[in-house]
């Protein structure tokens, strides 16, 4: 019996799932492994240390992703459960993909990969990405489409990560050039290759309500809270990660503020916008982020806090509607002023503070835990050197253009594949509503006498 185009979507997610996490099951019982337990006092007070120093800042880590993302992308008002299960269905797929190919890239001898809570900590930045990339077209891709996008920008992220980082040798241990400003490219280009030229008009299930509003400004003030830890916990333990602490609460309690103030400035009656609140609040910890353990003034950070929530205001009020009418291009969650506008800013700011540099503070220049290969505990010095403070203020340049060229050239090919129509991306009125994957008691009441017959129908059948 044929499946009905309903039911068909649901049916392929767990296939592809179910042989994602097999496949998955087999490759650790063939490759992964532990390291063996040691009877020495000095490699177990060192694997003491390191779990010690990491996991609280993972933990922290967590609570961003898993609850604070997850509730800044339920501004949907009829979305709010695909958002949050979306959004931790591909934090964990991300991260198994990226384990897996890390390990076979960097970590891969006599046949094994040894696995610890650094190289674990390492694939959860990668699958931050993912996270990031997918607000641009949150609500009108189905799962699968979701997955899929998944699979292909992990590998691009390493691969990129590994030409900025090891190639360049770019300072950025916060993830501003690596993580912010690729994903937003990435998510960018796969919009636009997604739904190509036409011009998306504003859907009915698309505008924000009170309580959704108020959920995703939770989601915020949790992101807030935590953003520290993400910026700092891969800088060498001491003042380097002490001085990346201090200066991204910095900028973000500035953001918070310049947000309020540019928001009032900008909208009717002086009234503040949920978005903006919700947005240029974290806007200083995205551009902090790339000169978080530089020897940079506290004023420093003060700026950079206030002109990235500046710009991420701005970006929401006029930038994103500019891009929709003359590139027709779809950012459903604003990730372009959240993550590439600021992320732009703080890496100018990274050449600028390298060029600045005096040669009395060589002493203090920024070092961090190795991103890719190597062991939890080597940490990677990058001193100026012999390229010296022009050759890095030109290395930090030449990152951030690669992160954009990659990552939209590889968007634009991602996006073209999601148009296959195996994947089951869902028609324009069945959009940003959790019945098409969700059974909801009482959904068919909850439609309302607009709705459609095709909407209704779906309901009524979730229901039986």
């Amino acid at each position: 019996m044929a499946v009905p185009p309903s039911t068909y979507p649901r049916r392929l997610l767990p296939l592809f799932l179910g042989l994602f996490q097999s496949a998955l099951l087999l490759f650790f019982a063939l490759f992964i492994t532990y390291d063996e337990p040691s009877a020495q006092a000095e490699n177990t007070n060192l694997v003491a240390n390191q779990v010690y120093s990491i996991f609280p800042f993972f933990q922290d880590i967590q609570v961003m992703l898993v609850v604070g993302l997850g509730l800044l992308l339920t501004f949907l008002p009829r979305y709010g459960f695909s958002s949050l299960t979306h959004n931790f269905l591909l934090l964990n797929f991300s991260m198994q993909w990226a384990l897996v190919l890390q390990g076979l890239l960097h970590h891969f001898h006599h046949g094994q990969i040894h696995l610890d809570l650094h190289k674990l900590l390492i694939s959860e930045f990668a699958a931050v990405t993912v996270l990031i990339s997918v607000g641009a077209i949150l609500g009108r891709a189905s799962p699968c489409q979701l997955l899929v996008m998944a699979t292909c920008e992990i590998p691009t992220y390493l691969a990129s990560e590994w030409v900025i980082v090891t190639c360049l040798g770019v300072l950025d241990v916060g993830g501003t050039i690596t993580i912010h400003i690729f994903s937003c490219y990435f998510g960018l280009g796969v919009s636009k290759a997604l739904f190509r030229a036409t011009q998306q008009p504003l859907h009915p299930k698309e505008t924000p309500t009170p309580s959704s509003d108020f959920m995703s400004l939770v989601g915020t003030l949790i992101l807030w809270v935590f953003w520290p830890s993400f910026v700092a916990v891969l800088c060498q333990p001491g003042d380097s990660q002490h001085r990346a602490i201090l200066n991204t609460l910095l900028a973000m309690s500035a953001s918070a503020i310049t947000t309020v103030v540019a928001s009032s400035l900008l909208e009717r009656d002086s009234k503040l916008s949920p978005g903006h609140l919700q947005n240029g609040s974290l806007a200083g910890g995205v551009a902090i982020g790339v000169v978080a353990d530089m020897a940079v003034p506290p004023v420093a950070a003060l700026a950079l806090g206030s002109l990235s929530a500046v710009v991420c205001v701005f970006g929401f009020r006029f930038l994103t509607p500019l891009l929709g009418r003359k590139l027709t291009l779809l950012d459903q969650c604003g990730i372009h002023n959240l993550h590439g506008l600021p992320g732009i800013l703080g890496a100018t700011a990274s050449v600028v503070a390298v060029l600045v540099a005096s040669k009395d503070t060589t002493g203090s220049q920024p070092s961090q835990l190795s991103p890719a290969g190597g062991n939890a505990s080597e940490v990677v010095e990058r001193p100026w050197g012999s390229r010296g403070v022009g050759g890095q203020a030109l290395c930090q340049a030449a990152g951030l253009a690669v992160a954009i060229g990659a990552s939209l050239l590889a968007g634009l090919l991602t996006g073209a594949a999601l148009r296959l129509p195996c994947l089951a991306r869902p028609p324009e009125r069945l959009c940003f509503d959790d019945s098409l994957y969700f059974k909801i008691q009482d959904q068919a009441e909850s439609l309302g006498p607009d709705s459609s017959a095709e909407e209704r129908a779906l309901a009524l059948k979730e229901q039986v």
